[in-house]
């Protein structure tokens, strides 16, 4: 069996707020996954705001340092790396932003982002061969080099400035690129084509992705594999078709019942009362992350320390205290949230 690629093992982000009376809040808690060099994958981590998407993000591209746990490429952990090996891993693990436009200078034309690209990693002196590499990229995303190079960003649309994101990463050829809510900030007609690339570039370049989302449909539409996450910990992973199709989390049910159904008599509740972050904290310390949230907890199962990953079936693992032994739901088996059951 090959080592894997990029594996990341246990990582853990916490950050402290307060001077007198510190105070620790989990941003990522212990969240382990690997990709394999021998199989290119669309990877989802989903979940709603503040659950420690983008952390993971930043943690794998080096932008953070993590409290504890390693992430590992090729077998070394990022953070003991020479110079050079922190270059190669650079290369071969590239970013997509969500924003298409903060990301650019705007004070430069858009070539100088493909330029600093070359530049950086050394691909090419070559005049001529740049423009080549230049335009090459942008044909892949579908982009004419006479529509943007030369233009500042301004000039661009915000689908046009996001491929030219997406072209910048493939000129470096990597084996990863961390995806970070790439559509949630075009037009709707656009999100299409920018997933498309990025299929495309997963079976034809061999290009893994982790893409990082909350919206469920488009990660159903493009991912091989999920994570959903739920206050840093992951509530439930695995094949996307058996997660979203038989979900088995709690938490999982109630994001797939969000998704607005087309129908006019079917209404959502008006007023959500949930618990603030610092509530949740207080009252789910040695329990279920969840507990508070969870339409199934009871005392005597969830109050009992916080639930382990276990595998429910072949590529699908869930951390529930209401599951016995390897088969269904105890409680709740077979139901599925819907948006109505929250009026």
């Amino acid at each position: 069996m090959s080592t894997p690629f990029l594996e990341v093992k246990n990582l853990t982000k916490v950050y402290s707020s307060g001077l007198i009376r510190k105070r620790a809040n989990v941003a990522l808690d212990h969240f382990s996954m690997s990709l394999s060099a021998d199989t290119p994958k669309i990877v989802a981590i989903a979940g709603e705001s503040g659950s420690g998407k983008t952390t993971l993000a930043r943690l794998i591209l080096g932008f953070l340092t993590p409290t504890s746990g390693q992430s590992l490429f090729r077998g070394k952990d990022i953070w003991g790396m020479a110079r050079e090996e922190w270059l190669d891993y650079r290369k071969n693990v590239q970013a997509i932003y969500q924003d298409p436009y903060e990301v650019y200078n705007p004070f430069y034309r858009v070539d100088h982002v493909l330029n600093m690209v070359l530049g950086t990693f050394r691909l090419t002196q070559d005049r001529d061969e740049r423009r080549r590499m230049m335009e090459e990229a942008l044909e892949v995303v579908g982009l004419r080099s006479a529509e943007v190079l030369g233009k500042y960003p301004h000039q661009l649309s915000g689908g046009q400035r996001q491929r030219v994101m997406v072209a910048r990463a493939f000129m470096l050829r990597p084996r990863l690129i961390v995806a970070d809510e790439p559509v949630s900030m075009i037009d709707a007609s656009l999100r299409g084509m920018v997933l498309d690339i990025m299929m495309r570039l997963k079976e034809e370049q061999g290009i893994s992705f982790l893409y990082i989302t909350h919206d469920l449909s488009t990660a159903y539409q493009i991912s091989d594999e999920i994570y959903i996450l739920y206050r840093g910990s992951i509530a439930e992973r695995g094949d996307i078709d058996r997660v979203i199709n038989n979900p088995q989390h709690p938490y999982t049910q109630t994001l797939l019942a969000s998704i607005p159904v087309p129908d006019p008599d079917i209404k959502w509740a008006e007023h959500l009362n949930l618990p603030t972050t610092q509530e949740l904290i207080a009252t789910t310390q040695g329990a279920c992350k969840f507990y508070d949230r969870c339409v199934y907890a009871t005392d005597e199962a969830c109050m009992n320390g916080e639930p382990e990953l276990r595998e429910f079936e072949d590529n699908h693992h869930v951390a529930c205290h209401l599951r016995r032994g390897e088969l269904g739901m105890v409680a709740g088996e077979g139901l599925a949230l819907s948006p109505s059951a929250t009026q």
